[in-house]
């Protein structure tokens, strides 16, 4: 409060003993060094959080469905260039960011992937009503009052219709309802329609960011907070004026909703030493969920994935992630998600011999729907996570069933700076 009154108007607005207040608090910020990577969002300044939000919002309102991923990709390109050496795009769409390492230094590919699940337009019907196929895989009940985005030549809001509870038969009313049970009502009547949309356009999901506690709540966080989680490891590794220790491939990829293609690609053309996934995993811990069924909890820190549908984490990589979370004081937790995939099943297996592979992941509740929720912590955690790991690789001893005591870079401890004695006070010291 005090700094907003002393920002807005000035130091007759702010009592003396806030303003003492405020200033003692920014000599105390300034002195205590972070204690590692892995920071809070209420222990950095209240503009960067915003910034940091933002970007999250910026990233889930723009275009970016499975097989057009363009407008997403040039957001992050912006983003990102500041802190990278070079980058390019392959054939199929995937952005890739290449930040140097030491001369002679291993590959690290890191992999978050921009494409969210949606629909294509696949019909237009005599009254402008839209039929559509699904991009990825949805739970149909979720599909109900939901409104959408025709991405056409113009957008057009529109809402996903059903046939009404009130005329069902009492068979109807028992099943289960299917994505082919539902329509796209955009309105207009055919005529209408037929001037902005065509077959094969795009159709998203409508649904505003919003904060709830420390969370994040909003659709696509599957896989935004993935892309951001990338990110911000850049910005950091930028940051810390060093080299990361490999030579660091930021791949944000296309079509992993639909099968992991662009990271197939991806991995044929980059072929790396060393992969990490960065995705989003279930929290499942809600009620009447069993401790087993849970998966990853909101709260409890960056997931490392032990296992999912499509790969089983290399566990040297699982023992890497998990002494350098401790080494730098990052809470986290594992994972194991039995069922559905990550970019880390094509990078593990699409190199010759394979690539020593794993993933963090951002525990995320309500997945593939449109109130997914993150925690910021999580967030923050998965960040210090992998730029630790970034930082580390090459200080670790990858062979099988190694010991591992190997240095680390240590996270710099907050320290005080001692206040250096008066010359009165030396000599009084001396004449005692």
């Amino acid at each position: 409060k005090a700094r907003r009154r002393l920002r807005d108007g000035g130091a007759a607005a702010c009592p003396a003993a806030e303003q003492r207040t405020v200033k003692e608090n920014a000599l105390q910020f300034l002195s205590d060094e972070p204690g590692g990577l892995a920071g809070r969002f209420e222990q950095q300044d209240e503009s960067r959080e915003v910034e940091r939000v933002e970007l999250f919002r910026k990233m889930v309102e723009t275009l970016s469905v499975s097989g057009n991923e363009e407008e997403l990709a040039k957001l992050i390109e912006g983003e990102i260039a500041p802190y990278v050496d070079e980058i390019t795009y392959d054939v199929m769409g995937n952005l890739i960011a290449r930040k140097k390492g030491a001369p002679g230094a291993k590959k690290m590919m890191l992999s978050a992937h921009m494409d969210e699940i949606g629909f294509m337009v696949r019909h237009i019907d005599d009254k402008g009503f839209i039929k559509f196929l699904p991009l990825g895989g949805f739970d149909a009940k979720t599909l109900t009052a939901q409104r959408v985005i025709v991405h056409g030549k113009k957008d057009l809001i529109g809402v996903m219709g059903v046939k009404p509870i009130h005329v069902m038969s009492p068979a109807e009313r028992t099943k289960l309802p299917e994505v082919t049970d539902f329509f796209i009502d955009l309105g207009m009547s055919k005529e209408e329609v037929e001037k902005y949309v065509s077959v094969g356009d795009s159709v998203t999901r409508e649904r505003d960011l919003v904060e709830m506690g420390d969370c994040v709540n909003v659709k696509s966080l599957d896989n935004r907070a993935g892309c951001y989680v990338l990110i911000e490891a850049l910005r950091a590794i930028k940051a810390s004026k060093k080299k990361p220790s490999c030579n660091f491939v930021a791949a944000f990829t296309v079509q992993e909703e639909v099968g992991l293609r662009g990271a197939q690609a991806g991995t044929l053309d980059i072929q790396p030493d060393f992969s990490i996934a960065l995705d989003v995993t279930i929290a499942c811990d809600i009620p009447g969920t069993p401790a087993h069924d849970q998966v990853s909890h909101l709260g409890a820190g960056a997931a490392i994935k032990l296992y999912d549908g499509s790969v089983i984490a290399d566990r040297r990589m699982v023992k890497f992630m998990k002494a350098m979370a401790d080494a730098h004081k990052i809470k986290w937790q594992t994972e194991m998600l039995p069922a559905g995939g990550t970019d880390a099943g094509a990078m593990q297996k699409f190199v010759p011999g394979g690539s020593i592979a794993g993933a963090i992941s951002v525990p995320t509740r309500n997945v593939h729907q449109v109130i997914e929720m993150a925690h910021k912590d999580d967030l923050d955690a998965s960040v210090a996570l992998l730029t630790a790991c970034a930082m580390n690789v090459d200080k670790w001893d990858w062979s099988w069933n190694s010991v591992n005591e190997c240095p680390v870079e240590k996270p710099v401890k907050a320290t005080k700076t001692a206040a250096k004695p008066s010359k009165a006070a030396v000599k009084k010291k001396k004449a005692k």
